[in-house]
């Protein structure tokens, strides 16, 4: 069969991939830079042909606590957003998290704080890995930096997320949900039957059955020593998940004296640094995060005991560079380059911020 090529944007890609993996259920509300996703799936109308179910909420809290339901019965549910909508989500990310439901997360987001401005930003980074609602939780966190890892992702968050009863989120930004670049469409998924769903997932509340009794739902337990259970098997799980889902992809690492770590679209203009940089005779190597959590600690560490710096660049004032610190356990110099309120620096920018470093 020949390969689906299509030119689309990082968020029309979505919409697409949500499709093809067979999801049941999208539930969202637009919001710049993101609204392509419910406008592209509104207009596919996945539900003459998958049966996939698209609604547009009232609110991001109404839609959030729908995804919440979805996912309690077992279905293969999502919701996109952009960062302020995000922010009203997360009671309910907290709860999908502690009943430990599979459900797909997107945030494209932009800068702030409060409404901010409609211009790209990585600055949900916090919120993202260290849990933006309350209490000691995870989620799995993919960071695409091209329009075909948006695609790609969807499936992969999808699969980890059932994987580990966890909800997973793909963490973009407005350049990477805007900007257009050809994209290999999967091959389409069929959506579970309901025989299919009761058996892959046990512990969905999908009623009673002549093999069970009912099961519920809920992220509520009232005795400490209860709660304190829960939260222990909670913190296993995220420790197995670190353990062995850890994503980054590394250029000019084995070699370098100076390494870029950056994620998403600054990720793609540390590119062009690293070749800029090794042009002129510098060895600058670039990794790049693919899971911001569970975040590559190990990799970061072990090859910065043959550098002489670090460089971050963020598209924020600087989040990401706590977590590189931690890795290299003040082994070595870490810097931080930002631009906020929605600028996007160019190369030359960036290689500035590292001549900088290396002449200090």
């Amino acid at each position: 069969m020949e390969s689906d090529i299509r030119l689309m944007k990082g968020n029309e890609a979505l919409a697409h991939a949500m499709i093809r993996y067979g999801a049941d259920g999208y539930f969202g509300y637009p919001i710049t830079p993101q609204s392509e996703v419910l406008e592209t799936l509104e207009a596919e109308m996945p539900w003459e042909t998958t049966g996939m179910v698209v609604l547009q909420a009232e609110s991001e809290v109404a839609a959030i606590n729908m995804v919440y339901a979805g996912a309690g019965s077992g279905k293969a549910v999502c919701t996109s957003s952009s960062s302020p909508g995000m922010s009203l989500m997360q009671e309910g990310v907290s709860y999908i998290a502690a009943a430990e439901l599979p459900a797909l997360l997107i945030n494209c987001m932009r800068g702030g704080p409060g409404l901010g401005t409609i211009q790209p930003s990585q600055a949900d980074y916090f919120q993202t890995t260290k849990g933006g609602g309350h209490g000691d939780y995870r989620l799995i966190a993919l960071a695409p930096s091209s329009v075909q890892e948006m695609c790609d992702f969807v499936a992969l968050g999808w699969d980890l997320a059932f994987k580990y009863r966890n909800p997973a989120i793909i963490l973009a930004d407005g350049i990477v949900g805007q900007m257009m670049e050809k994209v290999v469409l999967p091959e389409p998924r069929r959506r579970r039957t309901q025989e299919e769903l009761i058996k892959q997932c046990p512990w969905a509340a999908t009623g009673k059955t002549k093999d069970r009794n009912r099961n519920v739902i809920t992220s509520l337990e009232l005795d400490a020593h209860a709660m304190e259970i829960i939260n222990n098997n909670l913190q296993e799980k995220y420790k197995t998940i670190e353990d062995n889902e850890v994503c980054y992809e590394a250029l000019n690492c084995d070699d370098c004296e100076y390494l870029l770590v950056a994620f998403g679209s600054m990720a793609r203009i540390c590119e062009k640094v690293m070749e800029l940089a090794r042009k002129q005779g510098l060895k600058v190597g670039l990794l790049r995060p693919i899971t911001l959590w569970p975040f590559p600690s190990k990799a970061i560490g072990e090859i910065a005991k043959h550098t002489k710096g670090i460089l971050v660049p963020e598209l924020s004032a600087g989040q990401m560079i706590e977590d590189v610190k931690l890795a290299v356990n003040c082994s070595v110099e870490v810097r931080h380059f930002g631009r906020l309120g929605g600028v996007v620096p160019n190369p030359d920018e960036v290689l500035d911020a590292l001549y900088n470093m290396m002449n200090k």
